[in-house]
């Protein structure tokens, strides 16, 4: 067998039951379905050309091309914060721990 090399990955809880359901029905190696995955991918054709309609892509470049060339007056674009995604959260957070403010 050839030296094998570590490696650490992340995957989701769906994908992790997937793959523990996938070994034991082949009864082989959690690393074993990985390696298998690798070797197919690599196996497939790869296609360098974009799926879809070509007309619709050229729309949506068109559309894209001339909302750059609008511009609002006296407008600052928008400047995106991090505390501005736990804004909503907290909101609703304060409402369960504390019931009677949410009244």
């Amino acid at each position: 067998m050839a030296k094998m090399i570590r490696k650490q990955i992340y995957i989701g809880k769906r994908q992790e039951a997937l793959l523990k359901r996938l070994a034991k029905a082949r009864q082989v190696s959690e690393a074993e379905i990985i390696r298998q995955a690798l070797d197919r991918e690599a196996a497939a054709p790869v296609s360098h050309h974009l799926p879809g309609n070509r007309q619709v892509l050229d729309a949506l470049l068109k559309s894209a091309r001339a909302r750059r060339q609008f511009k609002q007056p006296d407008v600052a674009p928008y400047r995106w914060k991090r505390e501005d995604a736990y804004e909503d959260r907290e909101a609703r957070f304060d409402k369960f721990s504390h019931p009677e403010a949410g009244q």
